[in-house]
C-alpha cells in the first residue's frame, strides 16, 4: 500500500521546486490526468508549469510524486468511494479552503483536457454535467463571505459533490478491467 502524501508535504515540495500552483491545484491536475490516462507515464516534470522546466527534480521529489500518484489512483479505483480531493485542513479559514477547492476543480479540468484523449461527445450526460459543475465550482472561492455555519455546511456539500463526482468521472473514463489498476509497490 502506498503511503499517502499530506497537503503540507506537497505544498512544501512544490514551493521548494518553485512551482506556483497550490497543492490543491496540483492534485486536481494529477487526478484529472489520471481520469483519462493510465498514469504510469505521468511524471512530476510533465505536471509542473511550462516555465518550470528548468527545475531540478531530485529523488525526494520523485518519491513524493510517485506516492501521490499511486495513492490518488488507488483511491480513485477504490470500490469504497474513499477518494478525496487534497484540500487544507479545517483549521484553515473558510475562504482559504473554498479557494483551495476552486483551485482543485480548475486543476482537475485542466488535467482532463491536457491529455487530449477526452471525448466529451462520447461521454454520458451525467459526465458532461459533472464537468460543467466543476467549471462553476472554480468560482467557489469568490462566493464565500464570513465564516458562518451555513457557509461551512455549503462548502462541505460542495466538497462531497466534487469528491463523488471525480470518482464517477474516473470510473466512466476508466471502466473496470481497462488496465488502470495500480501496480503493487515493491517493498524490499
Amino acid at each position: 500500500m502506498w503511503k499517502s502524501v499530506s497537503y503540507s508535504e506537497l505544498s512544501d515540495l512544490l514551493r521548494r521546486l518553485g512551482h506556483s500552483d497550490s497543492a490543491a491545484g496540483f492534485h486536481g491536475v494529477l487526478c484529472g490526468c489520471l481520469c483519462v490516462t493510465p498514469g504510469d507515464d505521468l511524471s512530476l516534470r510533465a505536471l509542473l508549469d511550462a516555465d518550470a522546466q528548468d527545475i531540478q527534480v531530485d529523488a525526494e521529489a520523485e518519491d513524493v510524486f510517485d506516492r501521490l500518484r499511486e495513492s490518488s489512483r488507488a483511491s480513485l479505483l477504490s470500490p469504497n468511494m474513499d477518494f478525496a480531493p487534497m484540500l487544507p485542513d479545517d483549521d484553515w479559514s473558510l475562504a482559504d479552503r473554498a479557494q483551495a477547492l476552486a483551485s482543485w476543480c480548475g486543476g482537475f479540468l485542466f488535467g482532463l483536457a491536457s491529455q487530449h484523449s477526452l471525448d466529451l461527445e462520447k461521454s454520458s450526460d451525467e459526465a458532461r454535467e459533472l464537468i460543467q459543475d466543476l467549471g462553476k465550482f472554480t468560482q467557489a472561492g469568490s462566493a464565500i463571505g464570513a465564516d458562518d455555519e451555513m457557509e461551512e455546511t455549503a462548502l462541505a456539500e460542495l466538497i462531497e459533490y466534487v469528491r463523488v463526482g471525480a470518482q464517477l468521472l474516473f470510473m466512466e473514463f476508466h471502466p473496470r478491467g481497462s488496465g488502470a489498476e495500480p501496480k503493487p509497490r515493491q517493498v524490499h
